[in-house]
């Protein structure tokens, strides 16, 4: 069985996690349970209430967070490729100032680092794209934050770097950013839009700290 990659599962696990509360809201709660007209107008002002109260104080948590609190990016492989060894929290303070200079915060972010045959598989299956490619991001942004899952090819960073003549680490760092500005609203397909995300991505390497690679 193929693994299931983040961008999929959360849509899988929120399904079973949504059917398994009511499960046990409708055990726990048996006095709940509408057996009139009147108490099944009563149990839905009761559910309305309360999804009312629960979105008053996620709200009410995320006014009242910091930024650093609210920011989370997260790592993985997948496929024929070692984790590069990144100075996690150097990483994330470039991400933070980054995504700040356009005016967003950082909210949850997913790196999955993999190799030429699996973001192939992943372009195929939700994109409907048959060919290779460096990167691809999918967006969960909300009014507050950005955030979303970045599928990278480790495979394809390193061919394009030698192909621009750059080092790895360099194009690895402008890949991993270019997926943060894509969430930031900074296109790349239509005209001129090329020109502009790279301006950005060049902009942010010149943020970028030394210390970003840990050293063996």
């Amino acid at each position: 069985m193929r693994f299931l990659p983040v961008f999929q599962r959360i849509y899988v696990k929120s399904r079973k996690s949504q059917k398994n509360r009511a499960g046990r809201h409708e055990a726990l709660n048996p006095l709940l349970r509408p057996r009139n007209a009147s108490r099944k107008h009563a149990y839905y002002q009761f559910l309305s209430f309360y999804a009312c109260l629960s979105k008053f104080f996620v709200i009410f948590a995320s006014r009242f967070s910091s930024d650093s609190e609210m920011t989370e990016i997260n790592y993985m492989t997948q496929g024929n490729v070692e984790m590069p060894r990144l100075n996690e929290d150097a990483v994330r303070d470039w991400i933070v100032e980054v995504a700040q200079r356009h005016g967003q915060r950082v909210g949850c972010l997913t790196y999955v680092f993999c190799d030429d045959e699996y973001i192939l598989q992943t372009n195929i299956e939700f994109l409907g794209h048959d060919y290779y490619t460096d990167i691809i991001t999918f967006d969960y942004t909300n009014s507050r934050h950005i955030a979303g899952d970045m599928v990278i090819s480790l495979d394809t960073v390193r061919t394009n770097a030698e192909g621009l003549g750059v080092s790895y680490s360099t194009e690895l760092m402008r890949v991993i950013i270019h997926g943060v500005l894509h969430l930031c609203g900074i296109n790349d397909k239509g005209p001129g839009e090329r020109e502009i995300m790279e301006k950005h991505e060049n902009e942010a390497l010149a943020l970028l700290p030394e210390n970003v690679f840990l050293k063996d």
